[in-house]
């Protein structure tokens, strides 16, 4: 077996209660062999109690996510970075997000976010799903195969803004993120320094209806929360 093979056993053992002599003796290995390997096995534990923690593979957002946005705070290389966004208004509203970190050797825990950036927030979170490192390039292209543009390659804490802002916002209007937004957002992280953004199509709501949303119980939040004519929506109500 190889090496990351020989790793996952000695681990599945050592978490059933094997002690190291008797791990040895099942695999056949000498026990002074197996006690870094084990030491191995409790460094990465630690480290994965923190999934922002893990090194970052990549990060990838879809084009044309800064449309409608107020970015004049925020970086400036991160609009540079989106010329879709400034030059097509229709691109706006809806963004792919997705980010990849190190599961263990050539493994990798990808986890993705589908965020309304004008109104809803997170509306579906995808992961963490484990692959083969040697898997993200197709995976990621099969991921943003909906946009007409490549997915742009993106800093993490801009990721970590745009979702995390967009949940903030959607709070304040009334909305709570998808249930799976709990168990990914640990592998995204918080950014050391909030960067403003403002959501909202040019600082408004917008509610755009998706085919499985409630229009009607999104406007009456609407209206409780930010009041008539304070809003903008585009559904079949």
């Amino acid at each position: 077996m190889n090496d990351e093979e020989l790793l996952d056993r000695v681990r599945e053992m050592h978490e059933r209660g094997s002690s190291p002599k008797r791990i040895a003796k099942a695999l056949g290995l000498r026990p002074s062999a197996v006690a870094p390997l084990v030491r191995q096995i409790a460094s990465l534990q630690q480290t994965h109690a923190d999934p922002a923690s893990r090194a970052l593979l990549g990060c990838w957002i879809s084009p044309g996510w800064s449309a409608g946005l107020g970015l004049d705070d925020a970086p400036p290389q991160w609009a540079a970075a989106d010329p879709m966004g400034a030059t097509d208004p229709a691109t706006g509203g809806l963004a792919k997000v997705l980010i990849a970190r190190q599961e263990r050797a050539s493994r990798a825990s990808v986890c993705g976010f589908l965020v309304d950036l004008y109104c809803l927030g997170v509306k579906d979170a995808l992961g963490p799903v484990v692959m083969g490192s040697g898997s993200l390039t197709t995976y990621s292209r099969d991921y943003f195969a909906a946009f007409d543009a490549p997915a742009l390659p993106a800093p993490i804490d801009l990721a970590q803004n745009l979702v995390h802002g967009a949940v903030a916002y959607a709070h304040a209007l009334g909305f709570e993120p998808a249930p799976d937004y709990a168990d990914v957002a640990p592998y995204l992280g918080t950014p050391d320094i909030p960067a403003p953004i403002r959501f909202g199509r040019d600082g408004t709501p917008f509610y755009f209806a998706g085919p499985h949303d409630n229009p009607s119980a999104v406007v009456r939040t609407l209206e409780a929360t930010v009041g008539p004519g304070n809003y903008h929506y585009v559904a079949a109500l």
